[in-house]
């Protein structure tokens, strides 16, 4: 039986051309990072947001490439690989979440936070939708963004790890190291505009990747017929249903919740150039998705099979992309789709970097230095933003160092403190004149606590009763529902300036 180890390491050493498209594939974001920097202005919402000057076709593929990360090319494999075809549910609830983000919060988002003293961070925007003098809402969730964050760009840091472990045998804190390197390199000079130019680049060969892994596969193993086989290795394999519980669907589907808060996702409407654009946005954002998720599935059924009749071992599941791709295919190819598993991880890193950078800049620093001097050191700010990259990559790293848990679990913890802390947040923003400053600020923190909580010491109770084993996102969400709804109705009302900037902003997304 052989190794994952040792079939792929003797494999790509003996194979310089595989390092040689790695290299390549580095190269392209250094110079797209450096076309950012030659491009920027110095002011920090050209930085931060490119100065809402982005075109629909790089917003969607950014959007979908920073959303999706090294959780589809290697933990929704994975997970499929161990549980069957049940673990689709997890696709079936993030299209479908992906798909109502741009329909309920896209237009509005975009419009609103220009409207609202064109604000360039989600906390920004709370703290003038809210008329917050005080900057409470502000840095309250700049810390929600920077604490989850960190946790969140972490996990990209693990993806690559494993990556250059499995892949070239190399030591797993050499990999981490190496992208860390390169994404902090064009993120830090070229900001927005090289993040968001380097995720359309690493979105096309995600999608390309994800098509053509499983097709290959099907044509070396039986074909259609490769299904069939699946299916008798172990029932579940091929059933919706079995294999899995109520809860853990619910579970699963529950994460299309987390969309309308993930400030690294919804930070795409606000750039791009106008509102009416986003329908465009939309028809490809979601065409890419639903076919790369479907292709990521694909890969874990096919994987069943391929890694059956080639018995390899396969030590970890979320390796699975890495063998399939590296036995399958020319060295040459066999590059191309280990960069696509980079463009994976490293887009969404680069993304959670530069929204957590922009808030350590807008919503901590700028209140530190003084609002009112905003106008005279803009490149000052700037220069902060790029050197909060810095720091929070190297905490991200720090913590990244000794990995003990799953990259889905990683995703999924920060995923879920988002979408419990932001997602109602921004829906009651958007849609609720009578929110509160008392009510917004009571929902996120008691959103965030329930799905810390719960993953301290709710989730550890799965074994005694089923129920604690939900998704930590179900009871945050509700919770942060409840308490923002009733601290609102409890607390004293906005001013009518709130009701005549939703009624502006309802009229201009309807032009």
């Amino acid at each position: 039986m052989l190794t994952l180890g040792s079939t792929l390491s003797n494999q790509v050493d003996a194979n310089w051309q595989t390092y040689i498209m790695i290299a390549a594939y580095f190269i392209i974001l250094l110079v797209i990072g450096f076309y950012g920097y030659k491009q920027a202005t110095g002011n920090l919402s050209e930085f931060m947001l490119g100065g809402r000057n982005i075109g629909p076709y790089i917003t969607a593929l950014s959007a979908g490439a920073s959303d999706m990360s090294g959780w589809m090319i290697m933990g929704l494999p994975g997970s499929v690989y161990s549980t069957g075809l049940s673990a689709i549910w997890i696709t079936i609830g993030l299209t479908l979440g992906a798909y109502i983000n741009y329909f309920v919060v896209a237009s509005r988002l975009r419009v609103y936070t220009e409207i609202a003293g064109d604000a360039i961070t989600l906390p920004d925007f709370f703290k003038n939708r809210l008329n917050d003098n005080q900057n409470v809402i502000k840095i309250i969730s700049g810390l929600i963004i920077v604490v989850f964050f960190t946790l969140y760009t972490h996990s990209g840091f693990v993806s690559g790890g494993k990556l250059f472990e499995s892949a070239f045998g190399l030591n797993y804190h050499f990999g981490l190291i190496l992208v860390a390197l390169i994404v902090i390199l064009y993120t830090f000079f070229g900001g927005y505009l090289a993040v968001s130019i380097t995720d359309f680049f690493q979105g096309v060969i995600m999608l390309i990747a994800m098509v053509m892994v499983p097709i290959v596969a099907l044509l070396k193993l039986n074909g259609w017929d490769t299904f069939h086989e699946v299916a008798q290795m172990k029932p579940t394999n091929l059933d919706l249903f079995r294999g899995t519980t109520v809860i853990g669907i619910i579970s699963l589907f529950s994460w299309g919740l987390g969309y309308f808060g993930q400030p690294h996702i919804i930070v795409r409407f606000m750039s791009i150039k106008s509102h009416k654009l986003l329908p465009k946005a939309r028809r490809l954002g979601i065409s890419w998705m639903a076919i790369g998720l479907l292709g990521a599935v694909g890969v874990g059924l096919t994987g069943i099979a391929f890694i059956s009749e080639k018995h390899i071992k396969l030590e970890d599941p979320e390796t699975l992309f890495i063998v399939m791709s590296q036995v399958l295919f020319h060295p040459l190819v066999g590059g191309f789709l280990l960069a696509a598993i980079l463009a994976a991880i490293m887009s969404t890193i680069s993304s959670q970097l530069l929204v957590t950078s922009s808030s350590l800049t807008e919503d901590f620093y700028k209140l530190v230095r003084g609002e009112d001097k905003a106008a005279a050191h803009q490149k000052e700010f700037v220069m902060v933003g790029r050197l909060s990259v810095l720091v929070v990559a190297i905490v991200a790293i720090a913590i990244a160092w000794h990995p003990n848990d799953t990259i889905l679990n990683l995703v999924g913890n920060a995923w879920a403190g988002f979408g419990a802390a932001f997602s109602p947040l921004v829906l009651f923003s958007l849609y609720w004149k009578d929110l509160t400053r008392a009510g917004a600020v009571s929902g996120m923190i008691a959103g965030s606590l329930v799905v810390i909580i719960w993953i301290a010491w709710i989730k550890p109770l799965a074994s005694v009763n089923e129920l604690f084993g939900m998704y930590e996102i179900i009871p945050g969400f509700i919770i942060s529902v409840m308490v923002t709804y009733f601290v609102s109705k409890l607390t004293k009302k906005p001013g009518t300036f709130v009701e005549n900037d939703l009624n502006k902003v309802k009229q201009i997304v309807r032009e």
